[in-house]
């Protein structure tokens, strides 16, 4: 689950979860992406209950 409030965001999953969203952020790592590679996760499709949708983007300015 995504929530955000005023200045901080948190991540709350069981261990199946965490595993994947790990390896969605390894797959965004890869080289021969692109600067600028992006993946929606949803609220109520990728993510479970009222959670805030998330965005997760490979940004080699960094």
């Amino acid at each position: 689950m995504v929530q955000s409030s005023p200045g901080e965001i948190s991540i709350r999953a069981n261990t199946e979860g965490l595993r994947l969203l790990a390896e969605r952020l390894v797959a965004l790592s890869e080289p021969g992406l692109r600067d600028g590679h992006h993946m929606h996760l949803n609220g109520g499709v990728d993510l479970k209950g009222a959670s805030a949708g998330l965005i997760l983007e490979r940004d080699d300015s960094f």
